[in-house]
Formats: C-alpha cells, structure tokens, sequence
C-alpha cells in the first residue's frame, strides 16, 4: 500500500510562531508527532509519505500517488482539514482520520471513509485487521486507555528536519487534575499513563542518529504528573544519556505549578537538559481557580512559586485566561500587574472557551449558555458561550489587556527585568559539535538588527536591549534578542 500522511495547516496563532520562524528560515516549531506515531503502528512493508502543510504545499500528485490518506488533526486545523478531505473526495481517495478534532467532533465528518478515533494504539490495529479481511468499519473507537508500552518509536526519518525549530517526544499521557476548561482527561483520562525508560532513550538515540540536535519538546500534558517515576527511573536515564552524547540537546516541556514544591524535581530535570517549563497559572483569581476546579493553584503564592521555578534555572511560559464567571471588573488589571510581578515573557492570554467533552461544556449545556463549537484558537476575539460579564466588556477587555503587555514598551521593560533575575544553567546544554544548530541563529540575529534595530518603530527599545545584554548580562544575550524577536511576532499576531 501506498500511504500518505497528512497534516493540515495552521491559522497564524500566538503559537504558531510564524513571524519568528522568519529570523531563522524555519517552517514550523514541530512535526506532527501524532502521525509520525501512527506511520511507525503501520506494516512495515508500506509505502508512506508524510506532508505537513505547516512546511509544503499538499499537491493533488501526492493525493493521485496514495491509496489511502490518512489525516489527523486539532480543533484549530479544522478549516484547512474540510479543504484536504474535500480535495481527496475530488481524486476518489478513501480517507483514514483520527486525533482530538475527529475523536471529539467524528458526527462532522461523514464523509470520512474510516473514522479511527480515541487512542491509535488500541483503534489502528482493530482497522487493519479488518482492513487486511476486506471488512473494514466506517468508525473505530474505545473508552478504554492503552498502555504506552505499546506505542512505538515515531518514524521520524519521514520529515524534514531542517523545516522545524524543535523536534517532539511524548512520555505520558493523562493528567491528575480535573480542570474545567480542559479537554485532556476527556481525551486521555485522569490516570497518568507513562513509556519506559527504555522507549524514551530509544527515541533520544534515533533523533540523535538521525542527526537532529538543539531544542526538544516533550509534548506531555503535564510532565510531572508521576514524579515518583521520573526521578527514580526517567530523569537518571535522561542525565546518563545526555553526559554519554555531551548534551546535544535542550529539552522543554509542561508541568503544574506544584513543580515549584519538589526541589530534588527541579535540580534532576535541569541536570537532564530542561530549560523551560509551560505552565497552566489561568488566573491571580482565587475564586475563578476555584470555579474551574484549578485546585492545585488555589492557596498558594502563585508569583512565589514561579520565582522559585525560575531561580533553578528554568524559564517558566505561561497560560492565562478571562472569562470566567467569577472574574471581578477589574480582572485584567490583576492579569497584567500579576504578569509583570511574575516576569513571565511568553504569557499566552486567552478568552475562556468550552471544548466538547469537558465539565464547563456540559455545565453550560445545562445552564443553556452554550452558542457555537470552539474555533480552537482562543485569541482570535472568540467565545462560544454567553459570559456573565458584558460580552463587549470582556472583548474591550481582554484587548487592552493584550496590548498592555505586548506593546513595545512595555513588553521590552519585562524582557529586561525578567533578565535582571535570570540565572541561567552553569553551562549551556549544548554540544559544541554541533555548529549546524547555531547557523540558523546566526542569520537570525543579523536579521534582527535590520529588522527591529532599523525598519520597525521599535529601534530605541531594540537597541537599548541590545547594549543592556552585552554589557550588563553577555552569558543572556542570545536569550535577550530571541525574546526581542518573540515580541515582534507577538505584535503582529495581535496586530499592535
């Protein structure tokens, strides 16, 4: 069989990254790591391509050369997803789909020959199965969860790794917490189920054989989720491999703010290469943590427990929300003072939304609130419920709040003071060997100096970064003037 693998594109997002990526002739930040999974469940003896529409053009030769596609998605890809499924029904290809898009929202997409849904290790070899007989279904699913000792190493040999800022691993999959909002324990239940140490290290020695070294994303819903297991058994697997290979590598991931109460945590996963942690901080709102059951956030100094992260070494992103019920009028006042209290750069400020499956949807279901499905992006101005807040109010809102922290000045104050405190790592975990990883950047930083030390209104603020870092902070430059371009695509995300 011929097999292609298709990953629909992405609208411009906070995420995507895409004004960014342009410093560094970069595509996309990840693969799509899901497919990637999927092709390696596939016989071995199948053709199979992989297209991300993120870094190529889908070509109708690519559709006419297959005799299956194979598409997984998110929310946020929808649109793109409708215009590939029309186009394979044009070429009278049969489709095979799965992912959250299609797991959550399947009554959408009739016209999907084969609908593989919930987890692949369980649902894909049910398909071929009945594939390989002649019989196979129209919709595979389970309410059960697999054991990740069955999931295989990612064909990662099917992308192009020059197209992409970082490369992905998955080492768990559940979370702990049962938050409102969020979908993950709806898709992948509470109990957290992990790989081997044994898989993990077989996936770090194929990227590193394939000659992929820098930034490594563990794509994990909340990586902390069995701290038990990680310090006795991943974390010293991790830091062996990484001293053995002299650090090709620099792992980020997400984690819950309880990261902040396990110190011995902290010192292994920056011993083992991480440098940044996402973390889910919502909101300063008390009684909203507590109407999204955000329970592990609730009595706790959020600012303190962020510093304490940051002052190990690593770099804290976070997730921010207003919409709630219980959001006070002044709300995004409180967002903006406790984001800049915090130092957090990279603070990704949402409207609240409702997915499918989740308690909020089914709590507004009832209450009769609910308007429309998610567009999945929940910073395009959206919102698919009624709030108790003036809608207008919010929207207004939620974009002076944007505007306060990403307009040049302000945000370039927070860089700055973020960098003040920033202590990073003893030694940067990268090996030296790989002068291909520092390439990219080197063009990147030129650009920068045309671009925002020259073209762009925000020359004074740029060059003032500029001299701060390397006279005041040398060992953080490189992080000054990345950041510097992260504010750039921020603004023009945002349209500031």
């Amino acid at each position: 069989m011929n097999i292609l693998l298709v990953y629909p594109q992405y609208p411009d997002t906070f995420w995507s990254f895409k004004y960014a990526l342009k410093f560094i002739h970069k595509k996309a930040t990840h693969p799509p790591l899901g497919l990637l999974t999927i092709a390696a469940m596939l016989p071995e003896n199948w053709n199979k391509k992989l297209i991300d529409m993120n870094v190529e053009k889908l070509k109708q030769k690519h559709i006419k050369w297959a005799d299956y596609v194979f598409i997984s998605a998110m929310t946020i890809q929808k649109k793109s997803v409708k215009e590939v499924i029309k186009l394979c029904k044009s070429l009278n290809k049969k489709i095979v789909a799965g992912g959250p898009l299609f797991t959550e929202e399947y009554e959408e997409f009739e016209e999907v020959d084969h609908l593989i849904l919930n987890e692949g290790e369980i649902t894909l070899p049910q398909f071929l199965k009945d594939l390989e007989r002649d019989k196979a279904k129209h919709i595979y699913k389970t309410e059960k969860f697999p054991d990740l000792k069955l999931s295989p190493t990612p064909l990662f040999e099917l992308v192009n790794m020059k197209k992409y800022v970082s490369m992905n691993i998955q080492y768990s999959r559940g979370c702990p917490f049962n938050c409102e909002f969020c979908d993950i324990t709806a898709l992948f239940g509470k109990r957290v189920r992990t790989k081997s140490k044994e898989q993990i290290i077989e996936e770090l020695d194929k990227l590193y054989k394939l000659g992929w070294s820098g930034n490594l994303f563990f794509v994990d819903d909340n990586f902390i989720g069995n701290k038990f297991k990680l310090k006795k058994e991943i974390l010293p697997a991790m830091i062996k491999w990484m001293e053995n290979h002299k650090y090709p590598f620099l792992f980020t991931t997400e984690a819950s703010i309880n990261l902040a109460d396990d110190e011995e945590l902290m010192k292994m996963m920056v011993k083992a290469g991480f440098v940044s942690v996402f973390i889910g901080i919502e909101t300063p709102e008390e009684s909203s943590l507590a109407e999204c059951s955000k329970f592990q956030n609730i009595h706790r100094d959020l600012v303190s427990s962020i510093k304490k992260i940051q002052d190990f070494g690593l770099v804290v992103t976070g997730g921010f929300i207003v919409g709630f019920d219980n959001d006070p009028p002044n709300i995004f006042q409180k967002q903006v003072e406790f984001i800049r209290n915090s130092k957090i750069i990279v603070a990704m400020v949402g409207l609240l939304n409702a997915p499918k499956n989740t308690k909020l949807y089914k709590r507004l279901l009832e209450e009769k609130r609910l308007l429309s499905d998610i567009s999945g992006n929940n910073t395009d101005l959206t919102i698919n419920f009624i709030p108790k807040m003036d809608l207008s109010r919010l929207i207004e809102g939620y974009k002076w709040l944007v505007k306060e922290l990403y307009s040049i000045g302000p945000y370039y104050d927070r860089v700055i003071n973020f960098l003040k405190e920033y202590n990073p790592p003893g030694k940067f975990h990268i090996n030296p060997k790989s002068l291909k990883y520092h390439t990219g950047y080197i063009f990147a930083f030129f650009k920068s100096i045309w671009i925002l030390g020259i073209v762009t209104k925000e020359r004074k603020y740029f060059w003032k970064l500029f001299f701060w870092a390397i006279f005041k902070a040398p060992r953080k430059f490189s992080t000054a003037i990345t950041y510097a371009i992260y504010g750039y695509h921020f603004r023009k995300t945002f349209k500031i």
